[in-house]
């Protein structure tokens, strides 16, 4: 076990290696800051007992280009699975996805299938790229699903921090022709949104960019700031797509309330159409607590419990 997590936490990532990456958000970064404040956490590992991993699967090609997936497959089971696609974190412009893999591994754990996805950050494109991204390579898993025994019907988008508000606006904006790839409609059974924004409007997301030489990481990925096009900063708000169509959601946050704009108005909107919604909220909590013991083993079981009350 020790051989995995070093694998997953040390080794840089090879892919796009031509772009100038922000490497700026890691488990072993974040570790090192969180563990100032809390000294008893540990950084999750890699659980993959019981499962197969496939790694760097592509599913999108442009030019020279190649977009891939990591997918967690338990072992053994004699019926297709739910999907959970997992969108890693970190401002919308670093990180990546063996990030994710500890959790997936857990979730996968579970009986499902759990892929943890690769998508273009600011550094590479701007908005709606990400998004794009998360949609093609649920296209292609739905495309390919007898390999793998999916259930497409049971698809559930799950992101963490500006993850989770690209998971959001992933499952939300099927019938939004900017948002959307052709002839392929996502229909996402649910939503699981851990400490990302719903509403990008908030002060504490818009009023930030103050100083031109320091923009935000919404900027870097928007190209403008809120005060310059408030319409787009609307537009990749996922609350502006919360309706009577929209898919049960979990929100899983940390105990700062920046994480939770927009959370409170999108569980009126689905408690007003009689869907669905759940909400945990863990006391003295930094933003990445999914990432470390003790906290990712209470998500998961809150992802597990969740699920079998929506999808059974």
């Amino acid at each position: 076990m020790k051989k995995t997590f070093a694998l997953i936490f040390f080794l840089p990532i090879l892919a796009f290696a031509q772009i100038n990456r922000d490497t700026s958000f890691t488990t072993r970064s974040t570790y090192e800051k969180v563990k100032k404040d809390y000294p008893f956490v540990k950084p999750a590992e890699v659980n993959l007992q019981g499962l197969q991993i496939f790694k760097n699967i592509v599913y999108y090609k442009e030019g020279a280009k190649k977009l891939t997936f990591d997918l967690f497959v338990p072992e053994n089971f004699n019926t297709r699975l739910p999907l959970i696609v997992i969108v890693h974190g970190g401002g919308w412009r670093s990180g990546h996805k063996e990030m994710e893999h500890p959790i997936a591994s857990r979730i996968a754990g579970k009986n499902y299938i759990a892929a943890t996805v690769q998508y273009r950050l600011s550094t590479e494109a701007l908005y709606p790229t990400a998004i794009l991204d998360i949609k093609r390579a649920i296209c292609w898993l739905k495309e390919n699903s007898d390999i793998y025994k999916i259930d497409t019907s049971k698809i559930v988008v799950m992101g963490m921090s500006a993850g989770g508000q690209i998971a959001a606006m992933t499952a939300l904006t099927d019938k939004i022709e900017k948002l959307s790839i052709k002839k392929c409609a996502i229909n996402a059974a649910a939503i699981i949104d851990i400490d990302g924004v719903y509403d990008m409007t908030t002060p504490s997301e818009s009023a930030k960019d103050t100083i031109p030489s320091k923009p935000s990481a919404a900027k870097q990925w928007l190209g403008f700031t809120y005060k310059e096009k408030p319409s787009l900063w609307i537009e990749a708000s996922p609350l502006k797509y919360v309706d009577s169509t929209s898919p049960p959601m979990l929100f899983i946050n940390s105990s700062l309330p920046r994480f939770h704009a927009g959370r409170d108005e999108a569980i009126k909107i689905l408690n007003e159409h009689g869907i669905y919604a759940e909400v945990h909220t863990i006391e003295n909590t930094p933003h990445p607590f999914w990432l470390f013991h003790p906290w990712q083993e209470q998500v998961v079981n809150w992802v597990d419990d969740f699920l079998k009350k929506i999808l059974n």
